[in-house]
């Protein structure tokens, strides 16, 4: 349990990093397919969760948008041409990803059929075993 900010602080910074290097090879033919494998490779490695999967695309993410941004010399590394708007998507698609495989939150410390208890006649969404 302590592991988990310490392993999302890698892991966004990880996410980061990918980030990083998916901007700067992008716009070549081969950089872009070694982005969009290494990009779904991590994803689906990574187990769905708030403490793996999602701070890894949510670092990948942060990173394509900083640099998506003008720079002073008035140019882009991310261009508004067909591979930018792929890894902008890319990046999105990521960020759902994640989102989309959370896993629920947990039900400890509640009371349903499955803990064991025989259900109560005023139980709401319970059947009483008729024995």
């Amino acid at each position: 349990m302590r592991l988990r900010l310490p392993l999302a602080l890698v892991l966004l910074v990880g996410g980061g990093l990918v980030g990083t290097a998916a901007t700067l090879v992008h716009g070549l033919g081969v950089g872009m397919v070694l982005t969009l494998v290494a990009t779904l490779s991590a994803l689906l490695a990574l187990p769905p969760g708030w403490w793996s999967r999602l701070p890894f695309s949510v670092g990948w993410l942060l990173v394509v948008l900083y640099f998506s941004n003008p720079r002073p010399e008035g140019d882009y590394l991310v261009a508004g041409d067909t591979e930018g708007y792929v890894l902008l998507g890319l990046g999105m698609v990521a960020v759902l990803v994640s989102i989309v495989t959370l896993r629920p939150p947990s039900r400890r410390g509640r009371d349903d059929h499955r803990s064991g208890r025989p259900a109560a006649p005023g139980d709401v969404g319970t059947v009483a075993d008729p024995s």
